[in-house]
């Protein structure tokens, strides 16, 4: 049963991130107003009716993908090696999410092949009602991280350190995205590794 159960999580998670990127990619090329939830279902090849069952707003679809995010780094986490350093762990985590940055012809609806994407991008994270899910999706990818932050060190997810370490995690994954937003041509990838390094030698004052 126990199996059954992680059976159907599972495909669950699937559905959510397949609405969620055929969301983004939509929205992205045709703007917000101009996609709507059929459109979305049709392009996930599910029905508006499984649209309905997981996601009340186009908004709340777009970020679910930060939300799947936030668990998977979460996941991996707790899934490296006992006795690796807590920031390369960290670090690895963050960074495996993003093995799409480093193909040379990424496609993926979270980086899709349009004219103007950094320009349709930037449009979309000023939408009021995105904004509102971001911050949301901030704080529940905040809380995976915390808890398995406190998971790894054997604190309480109550404690400081990790509520301290996963919020100065969150901060550099926020800032190298905003980066890239502005400037989609760089690397993801080797901005986080930039931001990390920075804050792994304890932010230095730049010369």
């Amino acid at each position: 049963m126990a199996a059954d159960d992680g059976l159907r999580e599972r495909k669950k998670r699937e559905t959510r991130f397949a609405l969620s990127q055929a969301a983004i990619g939509l929205v992205l090329e045709r703007g917000l107003d101009a996609v709507s939830v059929a459109d979305i279902a049709a392009a996930a090849n599910v029905s508006e009716r499984t649209f309905r069952n997981y996601f009340s707003s186009k908004a709340e679809a777009i970020v679910a993908t930060h939300v799947e995010r936030g668990r998977r780094i979460a996941e991996v986490l707790r899934e490296r090696p006992v006795g690796e350093p807590l920031w390369d762990s960290l670090v690895h985590s963050v960074v495996a999410q993003f093995g799409w940055d480093e193909d040379p012809e990424p496609r993926s609806a979270a980086r899709p092949k349009i004219d103007g994407y950094a320009a349709a991008l930037q449009r979309l994270l000023a939408e009021p009602s995105v904004q509102h899910e971001v911050f949301r999706a901030h704080a529940s990818a905040q809380d995976e991280m915390t808890a398995a932050i406190a998971d790894r060190t054997g604190a309480g997810a109550e404690d400081l350190y990790p509520q301290i370490v996963a919020a100065v995690v969150s901060a550099g994954l926020g800032t190298a995205m905003a980066h890239w937003t502005r400037d989609p041509t760089r690397s993801l990838v080797s901005l986080l590794h930039e931001v990390f390094d920075q804050i792994r030698a304890g932010l230095p004052a730049p010369h």
